[in-house]
């Protein structure tokens, strides 16, 4: 049995197959191996090919809007990753870098349709492991970088909040200054002049009038500092807000110097290539035509 073979029995994915059918399998894997600190594939790549870990560490991740680096797997041996991507035929949905040296078995396409043939029951695997990294990836998105500044302050009130927020409001505008104004006319009045048929419940010096005054005031300056106190607090989560979305908006400028300067070596990297490959003229060089000048005769 090739050494191929014998390494995928320590897989526990290939594990129930047979000699013969591991032995067929390994015909077709390619065994590859990775340096500590070593990418195996950044976010965004085409992938066409799962990988099966048979020895290291390694760790799956990405980055999200913030910037903030979240692991979703660190797999170590008889883990797989990449499957996505070979799945759909599109871009790698995260980054792989090795923590440890690691020796990897690398399937492709074709032949994964050939082992799920042989073995229908891995299906069931691989879907377990698409699952529980889609499971964290929800799990880290409930915290997202753009968040609504009045969600976050209006659904936490309390009632005091609430009445302090409506107090607040209130005593600032026009209905709350004309109530206050036909309030202290009518008690002035009443208590100044001798109406008929309305006693004078509080003469001059309006002592009562004063000691009401003197509580609203208290009262509403209390509300108030409440409700201003809590709009400082919004204001404190509007400026976390507007400091999510700069650093959201710099690293995708970064990301996108980042792809455009990879890009922009293998540019020059196959540019040189191709210079290399052109034949040189190395074929004796063509002098210029002699000139003559002809004199006439005199």
């Amino acid at each position: 049995m090739s050494p191929e073979a014998d390494l995928l029995k320590e897989v526990p994915l290939f594990e129930l197959l047979d000699d013969n059918e591991r032995t067929e399998l390994a015909a077709q894997l390619d065994v590859v191996s990775f340096s500590a600190g070593q990418t195996i594939f950044n976010y965004g790549e085409p992938g066409d090919a799962i990988f099966v870990i048979s020895s290291g560490e390694v760790e799956v991740f990405f980055k999200n809007d913030t910037g903030e680096r979240i692991v979703l797997e660190v797999a170590t041996r008889g883990d797989f990753f990449g499957e996505l991507s070979m799945l759909d035929s599109g871009t790698r949905s995260a980054s792989v870098i090795a923590i440890q040296d690691t020796q990897a078995l690398r399937l492709e396409r074709g032949d994964l349709e050939k082992f799920l043939q042989i073995r229908p029951q891995a299906a069931m695997d691989l879907l377990a492991a698409m699952g529980r990294r889609h499971r964290t990836t929800v799990e880290q998105l409930r915290h997202t970088a753009t968040r609504n500044v009045n969600v976050e302050s209006e659904d936490h009130r309390t009632v005091i909040q609430k009445a302090a927020d409506w107090i607040a409001e209130f005593s600032g505008s026009i209905t709350f200054l004309l109530i206050h104004v036909a309030v202290f006319a009518f008690w002035l009045i009443v208590n100044w002049i001798n109406v008929p048929g309305i006693p004078q419940f509080d003469p001059y010096p309006f002592g009562f009038l004063t000691l009401a005054v003197s509580l609203e005031a208290i009262f509403l300056s209390v509300f108030v500092l409440l409700s201003q106190n809590r709009l400082a607090a919004k204001e404190r989560v509007h400026a976390d807000i507007e400091y999510d979305i700069n650093l959201k908006a710099e690293l995708e400028i970064a990301h996108l110097h980042e792809k455009l300067d990879r890009l922009t070596g293998d540019v020059l990297v196959r540019l040189d290539r191709m210079q290399r490959m052109l034949p040189t003229n190395t074929g004796p060089s063509v002098s210029a035509p002699e000139v003559r000048t002809v004199h006439s005769p005199q």
